[in-house]
């Protein structure tokens, strides 16, 4: 039954969505070309049908393009829809449909599924109205410096659904709360959460696909946590303990990074359904062409996001602080960032908007932003994203995912030629990207793995990805991996091959985490998570993709090994350093802050292609503060296959080395506490084929 709208007088125009008031509820959102507007109201989530429908009045309860009407005797928990009426003119961009059940773009939650319906109409998931008080206890963002940053990327259900974590209830916010200590022994400062915005697992007619939309880049709501993290099925609950997953993470000492979606929506193309966008302004908010009647896909996904047209960027920019002050959120990492970066026509503008606009917002200012800086449709701006901006601040604020840190640490380990000088670059912090826009090392986010490609374990295990199971014969994920097997494809029994396999895994964990910049490791890197050679698990919501906990104890040298060093980037601030390497000397007298040199000794001959290279960092001054000396660090890398003698180089034969790694050992002899391990007693040694030595020496300055 239609009802009019009810209590016009009390009506206000901002802020969208769901807002509670004295009495009732004020529900508020924007569409331009709309003729009518209406708002659904249910009593259960799994109701087909609404209970009332409140008309807005076109006369009263609209304010320019913002309807907006306030409706006494409803609370915290109501289930609801918007509906608009309009023109459905797809030539021109228009597909209102006066039947569609819609999403509010600024809904706060969802409940329940895509309900199945007669006329194969889509009927989403109920939004909810929200109360957003929450007893913090006094908790506020960590603000730990850039700088000082261990990241962790996680998917929340797969980090505890497998029966071996032992969690029960597993896979949901409060189910990590329960690993908490886990991440603390890791010496983890920061988790990256694959994203928790709202997106369904069914299809739009209530169906399980064949494949699960597990990873979750598939956005239904922005504002929203995911309903299926939630322990409690109460509508709204994933909102409560999302916040109770940060509280406690916060409390020991780590902070909560998302994952975001800015980029696409899971309304898809002009074949996809009518969710939310598409009926309320589909001219706003994608990128159109052919007039309009159909989508931009730089994506890759069906649609684009039309982040830089004013009203977009306004609620984007309204989503990120609503995670940042009601969640307490310390960061966000911009999935395909660079359609940020494009125009409402979609061509890449020099000083985008909204690019802008999240590095100057004030309430985003203790905030990490970092850029996955490229796109599906060929931009790439890795060392570049943001910095043609106008504001050198806002260059300064944007860190990015290091593609090409992956890239050339992946090709020097598997032996390719001509790799020791790029290698180099990203061991000192890839100046050649980040230094000439004015950027520190801190702003590359160095990482070899990561979900999307080969585990760390897959990487040395597979030359060729395995994906059929994804159900498109083998077609999707990335062809160039820059793997190596080590001599078989798949899992071996055969001691050689796993012999080397392990050596490679931490010599790429080694080169990581003793690089300038700040590391990323991927959930079970540190123990040899598998995928069984799958590079593109996005929809692989079982064993695939889920951390087998036993794997710590059956790996538990390796972990061992990751977290010794993580503990030691923790504490010497001479391998994460803020400003970029120079080759001079921190102090008159002493060594340059880095030197290179070839596997005999001598300084490093760029021009010719060799399997050695060794850098040795002087420690950085100690500070008033420090309690002990810093060190200074000599790495000696080897990516050939055979053994090699290696000579020290003579300008540093005075300093008393001991041994800090060697990734040809075996574990517990394969890391040391720094200062513990054997004293080097010769001028020269003799390395394993593909391995990696550290030592390590307290600054007597």
């Amino acid at each position: 039954m239609m009802e009019n709208n009810a209590g016009s007088d009390f009506a206000v125009p901002l802020p969208y969505g769901a807002i509670l008031r004295n009495g009732g509820v004020q529900f508020a959102v924007f569409s331009r070309h709309a003729t009518a507007m209406r708002v659904l109201l249910y009593d259960r989530v799994d109701d087909p049908e609404p209970s009332r429908v409140i008309a807005f009045d076109g006369d009263l309860n609209r304010w320019g393009d913002v309807w907006s009407v306030f409706v006494p005797g409803i609370r915290t928990g109501q289930l609801y829809h918007f509906q608009a009426d309009g023109p459905f003119d797809p030539a021109r961009g228009h597909r209102f449909d006066a039947n569609a059940r819609l999403i509010d773009p600024y809904a706060k939650a969802l409940a329940g599924e895509f309900l199945p319906s007669s006329d194969r109409r889509v009927r989403p998931p109920r939004c909810v109205v929200v109360d957003d008080r929450f007893d913090w206890r006094g908790d506020r963002h960590l603000r730990r410096g850039l700088d000082e940053t261990i990241i962790y990327e996680m998917h929340v259900r797969g980090f505890t659904q497998s029966a071996s974590s032992k969690v029960n209830p597993g896979g949901g916010f409060l189910s990590v709360i329960d690993k908490i200590p886990y991440l603390q022994s890791m010496g983890i400062t920061a988790v990256e959460l694959m994203p928790v915005a709202e997106f369904s697992t069914l299809d739009r007619f209530g169906r399980k696909p064949h494949c699960s939309n597990y990873w979750g880049y598939d956005p239904l709501c922005f504002f929203a946590p995911h309903r299926g993290y939630a322990i409690n099925r109460e509508p709204g609950a994933q909102v409560r303990e999302f916040k109770e997953m940060v509280r406690e993470l916060h409390k020991a000492g780590i902070e909560v990074f998302l994952d975001v979606v800015f980029n696409h929506t899971a309304e898809g193309n002009e074949n996809g359904p009518v969710l939310s966008f598409k009926g309320l302004e589909n001219r706003v908010y994608y990128m159109l062409e052919n007039g309009g009647s159909r989508y931009r896909n730089f994506s890759g996904c069906g649609n684009t996001v039309n982040g830089n047209h004013p009203i977009v960027r306004e609620l984007i920019f309204h989503c990120l602080r609503y995670w940042v002050h009601n969640f307490h959120i310390d960061g966000f990492r911009f999935d395909l960032a660079s359609i940020l970066s494009r125009g409402r026509n979609g061509d890449l503008i020099p000083n985008p908007p909204v690019v802008e606009s999240i590095a100057e917002d004030p309430l985003l200012a203790d905030t990490k932003i970092i850029a996955e800086a490229w796109d599906a449709a060929g931009a790439y701006q890795v060392g570049t994203f943001a910095h043609l901006l106008s504001t050198e601040f806002v260059s300064l604020r944007w860190a990015e995912w290091n593609g090409q840190y992956r890239d050339d640490v992946r090709r020097f380990w598997r032996g390719d030629g001509n790799t020791r000088g790029r290698l180099a670059t990203r061991l000192s912090g890839s100046s050649d990207l980040y230094q000439p826009s004015g950027r520190r090392p801190y702003h590359s986010i160095n990482f070899i793995a990561s979900h999307d490609g080969f585990t760390l374990n897959d990487l040395v295990s597979y030359n060729r990805k395995r994906n059929e199971a994804n159900g498109e014969e083998n077609r999707d994920g990335e062809e160039n991996n820059y793997s190596f097997n080590c001599g078989i494809e798949g899992p071996s029994r055969r001691v050689a091959i796993e012999t080397v396999r392990l050596r490679q895994i931490k010599n790429m964990l080694a080169t990581l985490f003793l690089s300038q910049g700040v590391p990323m490791l991927l959930m079970g890197d540190e123990c040899r998570r598998t995928q069984g050679g799958n590079n593109n698990a996005y929809c692989q919501d079982n064993d695939v993709s889920w951390f087998n906990w036993t794997l710590v104890k059956k790996h538990e040298g390796l972990w061992r090994f990751c977290r010794e060093l993580i503990r030691f980037r923790r504490e010497e601030p001479t391998v994460r350093q803020t400003a970029f390497l120079r080759g001079l000397p921190h102090r008159q007298g002493f060594l340059p802050d880095v030197s290179w040199y070839g596997d005999s000794g001598a300084p490093v001959n760029w021009n010719i292609d060799d399997e050695g290279i060794i850098c040795v960092l002087t420690a950085l001054p100690r500070s008033d503060l420090s309690k002990r000396p810093n060190q200074n660090t000599m790495m000696l890398f080897h990516k050939g296959a055979d053994r090699r003698e290696f000579c020290i180089p003579t300008e540093a034969r005075h300093i008393e080395w001991r041994l800090f790694v060697d990734t040809a050992a075996e574990s517990p002899r394969d890391i040391f506490p720094p200062g513990d391990g054997p004293l080097l007693q010769n001028e020269c040694r003799i390395l394993q084929g593909r391995s990696m030595v550290v030592y390590t020496a307290r600054d007597k300055a």
